[in-house]
């Protein structure tokens, strides 16, 4: 098969596309043949071997562990062949999603709900579980005025549209005037470039002086920092992680002169989360059309230009690689 393979940690480059030994499944497991694959934002920091999110893989490596596709076989101690031929998703795909094939246990697999797409079911498998999760800690209600940095992301661009439906004012930030009118366009009440200066100043005059009741941070940084004091008393800092790569963690001293209170919900999500269940509720929440996932897609030969477009911040919504013409 066809497939991107990490040999050195480093630069976008080093992801190649060549051809290696087509996985075979074990007892228990299906064959999917890949249809999309979901490219996370921390396999960047880990093809360039940083060590600031999972244990770095050894090499050479096929990245990518969110697969939707269809099974093309299944383990040979599996009678029941009416696996063969539907249209699954799993998170944990080996040896990895950057491929034409992979495996994964029957366990961790789900059916996907008619009417989704391969590329909506992939977005949705951990970008939207995520999304749930958030969103479960977040405990929003209408009254809320919700700032939600990353807002054109995967995770952001759900967040937005949860809010927005509940009826909460909705302030999406997001990097560019085409991310922006994206984000107006989901509902956002406000919506600006992070990427200007006076960003925080332009939330409080759009706001009449009203503070923000809850940050949903994905960028964290000195965009963080300039989040964070846009809340009023009593308001929540949330995190769901670092896009920045630079950690902003308000002290102690800051949460008790400020009255807010700091969660890190990406920590709380890998320590409790149900996941078989958070993901099935998550692929029901999209077929039923109450959460519409954003893509953007690249051939799988062009992994490499994927990875640079993702760390340069020009991608709106998940990257979904999908099998060459």
């Amino acid at each position: 098969m066809r497939a991107v393979v990490l040999h050195e940690f480093g630069p976008a480059e080093n992801l190649r596309y060549e051809t290696v030994p087509d996985p075979v499944p074990g007892s228990g497991e299906v064959l999917v043949s890949v249809r999309a694959a979901g490219v996370h934002q921390i396999e960047t920091a880990m093809r360039e071997g940083l060590t600031i999110g999972p244990p770095l893989p050894e090499l050479p490596a096929i990245f990518g562990g969110e697969v939707a596709g269809v099974v093309a076989a299944v383990g040979p101690d599996r009678r029941d062949d009416s696996w063969i031929g539907a249209d699954v998703v799993t998170a944990h795909g080996r040896p990895g999603g950057y491929a034409e094939l992979a495996v994964a246990d029957v366990s961790a697999v789900h059916r996907i709900p008619d009417g989704l797409g391969h590329e909506a079911a992939v977005t949705m498998i951990v970008t939207g579980t995520t999304a749930i999760g958030l969103l479960d800690i977040a405990a929003l209600t209408s009254d809320d005025v919700v700032l939600v940095t990353s807002a054109a992301g995967g995770i952001g661009r759900l967040v937005v549209q949860f809010a927005h439906r509940l009826g909460a004012t909705v302030v999406g930030a997001a990097g560019g005037p085409a991310k922006v009118a994206a984000v107006r366009g989901l509902g956002a009440d406000v919506a600006v470039d992070y990427d200007l200066p006076r960003w925080a100043g332009t939330v409080r005059e759009a706001l009449g002086g009203h503070g923000v009741t809850v940050v949903l941070d994905g960028v964290e940084g000195e965009k963080g920092r300039a989040a964070f004091g846009l809340l009023t008393a009593g308001g929540r800092y949330i995190t769901i992680g670092a896009a920045s790569r630079t950690e902003f963690r308000p002290d102690a001293a800051q949460l008790e002169e400020r009255d807010v209170r700091f969660t890190d919900a990406l920590s709380l999500l890998l320590a409790g989360q149900d996941t078989p269940a958070d993901e099935t509720r998550a692929l029901a929440h999209a077929a039923a059309g109450e959460l519409v996932p954003a893509f953007q897609t690249f051939p799988l030969s062009r992994t490499a230009a994927a990875h640079a477009a993702l760390e340069s911040r020009q991608t709106t919504g998940k990257v979904v690689l999908v099998p060459d013409a």
